[in-house]
């Protein structure tokens, strides 16, 4: 039998992709209607917000291990976070965890070193851009990394909790993630990482003018990849 998947959601939009493409990416692997069994816990992410803003990293660290108690008592055999922001916890979420977790930057990191890139764009909210949590996955791969500007880091930053994390998809936003995507291609960057879960909802990896690395299923991947290892 496939392992047990348990999903620590942080946002609603970004738990509902990663969700919705563990199912998906079981019916290639397992068959008609089949996927890994997942139990998701929600704890509203005001909670999260209150504690990230006030930079409580400890605090967050809390909710998220609440929240991995809480799946592993229902079964769940390991644990993904679909919130990229919220691994800057991690350092204090995993040894007391009941149960492992995948890292959604280190599975991001796996990713751009397989397709062969060298500097890779980092787009989320301020909080992970300005952080640790894609530096300390990429650079023992040897994978460099760059970030916007202090101005486009607002913009983005404003554009993910005022629009994107509450189901507010506008063309303004997209041309905005473009253009900034276009701005780390002209600075020597040959792919970005969406690294906030609901990024991937607007941006269009057809048309993003650099390849584009979606830390949500990546990670979805990655976990039913793990639920069914031998």
């Amino acid at each position: 039998m496939a392992r047990h998947i348990g999903v620590v959601a942080c946002s609603a939009e970004g738990a509902a992709l990663c969700y919705r493409t563990i199912a998906l990416e079981g019916l290639s692997a397992m068959g008609e209607h089949d996927h890994p069994e997942v139990t998701l816990n929600s704890i509203p992410m005001a909670r999260h917000m209150d504690r990230i803003r006030r930079g409580d990293w400890d605090g967050v660290a809390d909710l998220l291990l609440d929240s991995a108690r809480k799946v592993a008592a229902a079964g769940a055999d390991f644990a993904i976070c679909p919130d990229n922001t919220v691994h800057q916890a991690f350092g204090r979420l995993i040894p007391r965890s009941p149960i492992p977790f995948l890292h959604i930057a280190r599975v991001v990191g796996e990713e751009a070193r397989r397709r062969g890139f060298a500097r890779v764009g980092i787009l989320g909210t301020k909080y992970l851009m300005e952080g640790s949590v894609y530096p300390e996955a990429l650079e023992p791969l040897g994978i460099r990394w760059e970030i916007p500007p202090a101005d486009a880091r607002a913009r983005i930053d404003r554009t993910i909790f005022e629009e994107l994390v509450n189901a507010v998809f506008t063309d303004d936003a997209r041309a905005m993630f473009s253009g900034e995507i276009g701005s780390l291609r002209d600075r020597g960057c040959d792919a970005v990482a969406l690294a906030c879960t609901e990024i991937p909802l607007i941006v269009d990896r057809e048309t993003a003018p650099l390849p584009t690395l979606d830390s949500t299923r990546l990670l979805a991947r990655a976990a039913v990849r793990r639920a069914l290892e031998p």
